[in-house]
């Protein structure tokens, strides 16, 4: 299985992002990136200059970027050569009922079952666990998902943007029984 990264904030923490630098198949500018957007983006977003203009500013090339459009799935080639997998925050619920409802979570898991690392920013670090369940507590909106199993990338759970104000949901999580559960601050991350 490829590298995986997984943190609170992504490219917009020093530390978190340094990790991620380091931790690419080849320098950022040569990487071959293929970006899921959250559940806010419309096809329009989709289609303009929006996140690849995001991308450049953390060092990809708009030719080595490639955004997934939820509205025409089929549209993306799945032989496409890529280096890297990307999601980024937003609703954990929102973004995984999207991946789900456009198949994407198979494309995702074939990609890093060859070898293509997986980055993963608060939602899309926790996509990556075995279970979102527990986010409903900071994601009040579960966008009417039943299914809360993750990608299982990681054999765990994360709380990401961790603080003394989720200490008490941590605690209640461990009491529960629930196994490997990370509390991750915005300027941590974890490498799988």
């Amino acid at each position: 299985m490829a590298k995986i990264v997984l943190s609170s904030c992504d490219f917009r923490n020093a530390e978190s992002a340094k990790c991620i630098y380091d931790n690419l198949p080849r320098p950022i500018n040569e990487c071959r990136v293929l970006y899921f957007p959250n559940e806010k983006a419309n096809e329009e977003h989709i289609k303009s200059d929006k996140f690849y203009a995001r991308l450049s500013e953390f060092g990809f090339v708009k030719t080595n970027i490639y955004v997934f459009n939820y509205f025409s799935p089929s549209d993306f080639n799945v032989n496409t050569e890529i280096d890297v997998i990307y999601i980024s925050g937003g609703n954990t619920f929102g973004t995984m009922k999207r991946i789900r409802e456009s198949g994407a979570d198979k494309i995702i898991l074939d990609y890093v079952s060859g070898g293509v690392m997986y980055v993963g920013g608060s939602a899309g670090a926790h996509i990556a666990t075995r279970s979102i369940e527990h986010v409903s507590k900071y994601d009040t909106e579960t966008y009417g998902l039943t299914d809360f199993a993750g990608l299982n990338f990681f054999d765990g759970i994360l709380i990401c943007h961790y603080s003394a104000t989720r200490e008490d949901h941590y605690k209640r999580l461990v009491e529960k029984g629930e196994t490997n559960v990370i509390c991750l601050r915005d300027q941590d991350f974890i490498v799988v």
